[in-house]
């Protein structure tokens, strides 16, 4: 067989599902795609030493095992190996045996493999694939497939893991948040992460790097190859927790092969179980689901967030539900080191939902002020549409660090990169568009951006070809922190009402609930019960003949007065020897009512005006200015009876980052859409024509 790049070799690979048609479903498929792909690669690497391997064991029997595992590892040249007399070619030397024979090579890998193939739980499909005469044909078509380290080197195999992957989740219709990032993607994220950082040219630098959402690792790895091409004795130390086993095991098979720790890749829920609890990080990438809720992991995390506050991982507060995004992120900021001892910086794909969900004071306002009032965020990069495999909507690379350069300290940058991209010749599921990074004479786009990252220049323009026409476009703005914070202020404005008792309004209260209760029991002693509804109907009568009484003796009259109002009625209940309940009286009031401009405006017992319920509003004064003036110039003008309710202000943050980069364009000529108009009127006549004769009939 011979390919020459990862998609085809993928696309090689993902063809022997083939042979599983029938007994598998297409969304079952990489259940065995994956498991023996990672099979298969091990055992081209271990191929070369396979023979030293097995004779080397036979003078290590009786060692500890930490000498043995040594000394095989030593001969490898990799953290693993193999202790079985099998490999995939000799396999197929006993076709009756396949099934035993593949499950005892499986068993004689080191544990650290085994491990991994047991997340796979590629046992399970070994004996089906026996139960349905398909696992010969499937073993003989990976051992067709060279993907020793000389034919395919470690990048070129992420490529490959990451590719069946996503082959993987389109065939299973998996939801827009279990996607995958895209390579350029990972790049850009990695150059705005490590660009600024000059001590990576220091010779032996050790820097740790983590992902709290790795997947398969393709961040990691990325910013590994980023940090070896600019100084080739730097020491990055990988780190990493998924909890989706196939991406993990994936990922842990990936670090394996490159000699990397392993271990330092952790299974399970980063929520739940934090896999590095006391580690903190200088560099820390990740590309959360989108829209997950964290509904699975509320008990925890609540419990976190209300016993240990700001000494947990999620003490500014908890986003709605149904998007645990900002989660990741109060994650990865508990993990940076302090600025003393080196400070951290931050890289995460969001899509536009933290950029303003919620309002004043909710999870994710709270979350979005912690962050800025601290002086974190240092830049956001609104990324074209159309990038990401499993779904096409607007994502955004959001970049923080505690320790900012001078110049960037209490500002945030946005970068509008939406129309950097170049169309992709074919689609892969919803990806149409890439960031071109250069390679194969495409535009380096990557390199752009960064450099306008870098330039931290308010209102730098760029001139880009959009839909065919070139077109100057400000890709770059610098804001004060306090530039996304606001004061939310109630405005309020007086109750005004008039009150009548005529028949149309004294009609309204039978379906007043307070009214109708009155002739209602929830007694279950049937006696008692009666008596209640007796009662309550006696009170009920009582009630309308005050409000006969009262429009008999009112001449159904408007009162825009309340207080003359209810001096009026206390009379006639005086007159009839009865008084109103409160809740009663509130009834009462409720279907008299009616509201009415011209009428005075009520009071409470201090004297001061009352609210109206209806009439009260909003307004998201900016923290920059003194909200009396703001209530000065935008409300009083309008409203002069208005005021502040100030025990009712919050406190804000949101980042409108479209709104900052909206571009005005004038609507065209109406002469231009007459035209436009008339031209399609002169088309469904034509075509009304060719379905009808001249004289109107059908054809």
């Amino acid at each position: 067989m011979t390919v020459k790049t990862h998609s085809e070799m993928a696309n090689f690979i993902w063809s022997i599902c083939n042979l599983l048609r029938g007994p598998y479903k297409r969304n079952e498929y990489r259940k065995v795609i994956l498991p023996l792909t990672v099979l298969r690669r091990f055992d081209c690497i271990l191929a070369p030493t396979k023979v030293k391997v097995l004779e080397a064991f036979k003078t290590l029997k009786g060692k500890s095992e930490n000498v043995v595992q040594s000394r095989l590892r030593e001969i490898t040249g990799v953290p693993f190996y193999n202790l079985s007399k099998l490999d995939f070619n000799r396999l197929l030397d006993d076709p009756n045996q396949i099934a035993p024979n593949l499950n005892g090579y499986i068993n004689g890998f080191s544990p650290n493999v085994r491990h991994i193939v047991e997340r796979f739980e590629f046992g399970d499909e070994v004996r089906k694939m026996s139960e349905k005469n398909l696992l010969f044909e499937v073993v003989k078509k990976f051992s067709s497939l060279d993907l020793s380290s000389l034919r395919v080197d470690n990048v070129q195999m992420g490529y490959i893991f990451e590719e069946l992957i996503r082959i993987g989740a389109e065939q299973s219709n998996e939801e827009a948040g279990e996607h995958f990032t895209p390579r350029e993607v990972i790049k850009l994220m990695v150059n705005l992460l490590l660009s600024p950082e000059e001590d990576l040219r220091r010779s032996h630098v050790v820097k740790t790097i983590y992902d709290p959402a790795c997947g398969t690792g393709g961040m990691l790895s990325v910013s590994e190859q980023y940090i070896r091409e600019l100084n080739r004795d730097a020491q990055p130390h990988l780190f990493g927790q998924d909890w989706n086993d196939e991406a993990w095991a994936v990922c842990r098979s990936d670090m394996l092969i490159k000699g990397e720790d392993a271990d330092n890749i952790k299974p399970g829920c980063t929520f739940e179980k934090d896999g590095f609890p006391k580690e903190r990080f200088d560099y820390m990438l990740a590309n959360p689901p989108f829209g997950v809720e964290w509904k699975q992991q509320a008990k925890t995390i609540i419990s976190e967030h209300e016993k240990l506050g700001y000494d947990g991982r999620f003490g500014a507060g908890l986003p709605r539900i149904n998007d645990g995004s900002l989660l990741f992120l109060q994650h990865m900021i508990s993990k940076m080191r302090v600025p003393k001892e080196g400070g951290s910086r931050i890289g995460i794909v969001f899509n536009g939902s933290p950029l303003f969900t919620g309002d004043a004071e909710s999870g994710e306002s709270n979350i979005r002020r912690w962050i800025i009032e601290n002086d974190w965020l240092e830049a956001i990069v609104a990324l074209p549409d159309q990038l990401f495999y499993n779904t096409g909507i607007s994502t955004y690379i959001w970049i923080l660090t505690n320790r900012k350069e001078k110049r960037r300290k209490g500002k945030i940058q946005l970068i509008d990169a939406r129309e950097f991209y170049l169309k992709m010749r074919k689609s892969l599921g919803n990806k149409r568009n890439q960031i071109g990074d250069g390679e194969e004479g495409r535009a380096n786009q990557i390199s752009e951006i960064s450099k306008i990252y870098g330039n931290f220049k308010h209102d730098e323009t760029r001139t880009i070809m959009v839909d065919g026409v070139q077109k100057t476009l400000i890709v770059n703005k610098i804001f004060d922190n306090a530039d996304f914070g606001y004061n939310k202020i109630t405005v309020e404005r007086p109750l005004r009402v008039n009150f009548q008792a005529s028949d149309e309004r004294i009609a309204l209260l039978e379906e007043q609930k307070v009214f109708k209760s009155l002739a209602s029991s929830d007694k279950k002693n049937e006696a008692v019960r009666q008596k209640e509804i007796e009662t309550g109907k006696e009170r009920q009568k009582e009630i309308r003949n005050l409000l006969v009484r009262l429009k008999e003796e009112t001449g159904c009259i408007f009162f825009k007065n309340r207080e003359q109002f209810l001096e009026k009625i206390r009379q006639v209940g005086d007159n009839l020897d009865m008084r109103l309940s409160a809740s009663e009286f509130k009834a009462v009031l409720e279907v008299l009512s009616e509201r009415d401009e011209t009428a005075d405006i009520c009071t409470d017992k201090n004297g001061n005006p009352e609210a109206d319920p209806e009439l009260r509003d909003t307004e998201n004064v900016p923290l920059k200015e003194k909200i009396e003036h703001y209530f000065k110039r935008e409300v009083l003008p309008h409203v002069p009876d208005a005021w502040i309710d100030e025990t009712k202000t919050k406190v804000g943050y949101e980042i409108p980052l479209n709104r900052h980069f909206y571009c005005y364009e004038p609507p065209r000529d109406l002469e231009a859409i007459e035209n436009d108009i008339k031209g399609l009127e002169g088309e469904i006549v034509s075509l009304l024509g060719q379905v009808t004769g001249s004289n109107g009939e059908k054809r």
